[in-house]
């Protein structure tokens, strides 16, 4: 049967009838909103590069999580920022750093928000590197036992998921079994399993003040032209014990992201970075694009790729648009 019987085009009539022949829906529930603590009293210091993003103290934190929540997004993950950095990360996994105290606070004033706390070494080390750094070159070994010092930390200010994003080897299962030894089993861990070393994570590095002091991560985090290789990152976290497994960059990366969603069950993210928000905001800004417009469209395509669910930036602002508010 073909044209003119067949017309594909009776079914693009109207926004109502796309609307119910539509493949692939988004809703606030698929939305993770990233968010930077910071120390000190009511905080909200914007980020140039990243325009509508803060800064939050605790106290701000917890107030926007409060919209959050309220907007239907299920969660948030947190990275810190420390007042002092030194060569270990020591303030990455105190119990009394920035993160475990912002847990505390957020899931006692908003208990039915899943908060998520990102695991790695960067944001708390002199020297921007995601681990302990030995003559130039990132010990893989020595960062795990941190890795899992710090998730264990979080886990027990009440953090919900704990997310490695270090790209060590065999983080997971050391993550899984400091877990484990301290009774906190029910832990989840999302793993960034196949994390690229990307160029457009710039904004976040000014966001977090993380930006590597000497070197790069290429040593550590995935070469991008690799696609196979990404499957055996993914399969071996999964090994090692990753409740849910994460792709990053998001749109740079689609084949990677359908790819493990073919070969995997287990629940899977994408986080679209802060560069994709950056280029998206400025497009806007400049009036070559419509910004609202393509937002949607790039979270689509991620979720048509095989997200459940997308770490985004612009959480709050496609939530609103999909959920009515």
């Amino acid at each position: 049967m073909s044209f003119p019987l067949v017309r594909m085009r009776r079914l693009r009539k109207t926004a109502a009838m796309r609307r119910l022949v539509a493949e692939t829906t988004l809703t606030p529930a698929d939305l993770i909103y990233p968010m930077f603590v910071c120390p000190g009293d009511h905080v909200c210091q914007g980020i140039g590069s990243m325009p509508g993003v803060n800064r939050y103290s605790i106290d701000a934190l917890v107030e926007e999580c409060r919209k959050v929540a309220d907007l239907g997004i299920p969660g948030v993950i947190l990275f810190g920022i420390p007042e002092k950095k030194d060569a270990l990360g020591t303030e990455g996994y105190s119990p009394n750093g920035i993160i475990p105290k912002a847990v505390r606070a957020v899931k006692k004033a908003v208990p039915g928000l899943l908060v998520m706390c990102d695991v790695c070494l960067c944001e708390y080390t002199s020297h921007g590197h995601c681990g302990v750094l030995e003559k130039g070159h990132v010990h893989n070994d020595a960062t795990l036992e941190l890795l899992a010092r710090a998730s264990v930390v979080y886990a027990k200010a009440g953090a919900d998921v704990v997310a490695p994003s270090d790209m060590m080897d065999g983080r997971v299962y050391a993550i899984r079994e400091g877990l484990d030894e301290e009774g906190l089993d029910d832990t989840i861990i999302l793993s960034y399993a196949a994390k690229y070393a990307s160029a457009y994570y710039g904004p976040f590095r000014e966001a977090a003040d993380s930006t590597p002091q000497e070197g790069d991560r290429k040593g550590y985090q995935m070469d991008p032209p690799n696609f196979r290789e990404a499957l055996r990152e993914v399969a071996m976290d999964v090994e090692e014990g990753a409740d849910m497994i994460m792709v990053k960059p998001a749109l740079p990366y689609l084949d990677v992201l359908s790819a493990v969603r073919q070969e995997f069950d287990l629940p899977l993210s994408a986080y679209q970075v802060s560069g994709e928000y950056a280029m998206i905001k400025a497009g806007g800004q400049m009036g070559w694009i419509d910004e609202e417009k393509v937002m949607m469209e790039s979270l689509i395509c991620i979720k048509r790729a095989g997200a459940d669910f997308i770490f985004t930036y612009f959480a709050k602002e496609a939530a609103a648009l999909v959920g009515g508010r």
